[in-house]
């Protein structure tokens, strides 16, 4: 007997793209911490945290 195989349509995108990032074992620690402290995961502080630095970066010209 021939089995069907099922395969639903996939959804459009969402808004969001997963990233890699290589970070310090100090820098994970401190993230972890703050993590246990607020009681929110490593994605969403990284996000909130980066989102709110890019919102208050200037950038320099080097002489």
């Amino acid at each position: 007997m021939k089995r069907e195989i099922l395969i639903s349509r996939k959804k459009g995108e969402d808004g969001h793209k997963i990233v890699s990032v290589r970070m310090r074992d100090e820098t994970l620690a401190r993230l972890d911490d703050l993590s246990a402290q607020t009681n929110r995961s490593r994605n969403e502080l990284i996000n909130l945290l980066l989102e709110e630095a890019l919102q208050n970066v200037t950038v320099i010209d080097e002489d």
